[in-house]
């Protein structure tokens, strides 16, 4: 079953960062997902939990289980890899 979760969130590109991480990768593969980089990523994924007081405690380990990590992800034969950032 977790494969098949890890498969999906990997076909729709996201994956956790191998590189670029601060603990598992999840805010640098977020942000990879939609297009920006990793530091403004992860500050808006801070202000979003910020919002929803203790929800960081619940979404940031439910993501990282969740998320598969790039090596996973190519295991696992997922094809969909999003693009990189743009350079600015």
């Amino acid at each position: 079953m977790m494969d098949n979760i890890q498969r999906t969130f990997a076909q729709h590109g996201l994956v956790r960062a191998s590189n670029d991480k601060v603990l598992g990768g999840v805010a640098a593969g977020l942000g990879r997902r939609i297009g920006i980089e990793p530091w403004p990523s992860r500050l808006l994924f801070v202000l979003v939990l910020l919002l929803v007081p203790g929800s960081q405690l619940l979404v940031y380990p439910a993501l990282w289980i969740l998320m598969p990590s790039e090596a996973r992800a190519a295991a696992l034969g997922a094809t969909a890899t999003p693009s990189p950032a743009p350079a600015v």
